[in-house]
């Protein structure tokens, strides 16, 4: 079903694949681990296997989060990874990746809706990228995967995010690129885009209930604010 633009009061925004470029740090990082076996990979290229290897990784990985919060214990998961950030920082200093137009679009953006961040990042890590690339000012309210009892594809961080800023949840646009994403936005009786810049395909992310397919963030301002 295309998109309502009248019905969209507020904006939320996945992190990973959305607004970081995730999964080309993902394919670069596993690119190099590969390259010493390039001569019996599929068409002895490392980088079209690295990616199509993180692509096929997106869903079970959604699976196994979405367990480990079924079963409350993302909680205790979200502490190990903290701790193992925090010791990491204390060695350098993350670097994150930022997605092609990101600030373009949300500068686009901020004028016309209130905008949020859903992410399923812990919020250690989701400060850090929003405070590397100077994003927080452009969002009313950051939503972790520590924030709600239970975090994407359950639809609780869109409730808590649309409470905040003072909207419907059916009232929001849910964006991103993964169907945990659009099951959470479906969930919560929002609308959906998924990005194809991401982790997810058109396929995957059509079945899982996407509204409208997107190539990048910059089409949201043709669709948004044209």
């Amino acid at each position: 079903m295309p998109i309502d633009c009248n019905r969209i009061r507020a904006l939320c925004f996945d992190i990973d694949g959305t607004l970081s470029d995730t999964d080309d740090l993902w394919v670069g990082k596993l690119e190099r681990l590969v390259q010493p076996l390039h001569p019996i990979l599929p068409g002895r290229d490392p980088h079209l296997f690295s990616r199509r290897l993180v692509m096929g990784l997106e869903s079970p990985g959604n699976l196994l989060y979405h367990l480990l919060d079924r079963f409350k214990l993302d909680d205790e998961i979200a502490w190990i990874f903290n701790q193992l950030a925090r010791r990491s920082r204390e060695r350098s200093r993350p670097v994150f990746s930022i997605s092609p137009g990101v600030k373009q679009t949300l500068q686009a953006l901020q004028p016309l809706y209130p905008m949020s961040v859903v992410s399923a990042r812990g919020e250690r890590s989701t400060l850090a990228f929003l405070e590397q690339f100077s994003l927080h000012p452009f969002f009313k309210t950051v939503i972790t995967a520590q924030t709600c009892p239970y975090t994407k594809p359950f639809p609780d961080p869109i409730y808590k995010a649309a409470q905040e800023m003072g909207v419907k949840s059916a009232e929001c646009l849910m964006i991103g690129d993964t169907t945990v994403d659009m099951l959470a936005g479906r969930a919560a009786g929002a609308q959906t885009a998924g990005l194809l810049c991401g982790f997810g395909d058109e396929t995957e992310l059509r079945r899982a209930g996407a509204d409208e397919i997107l190539s990048a963030p910059l089409d949201l301002i043709k669709l948004l604010a044209p």
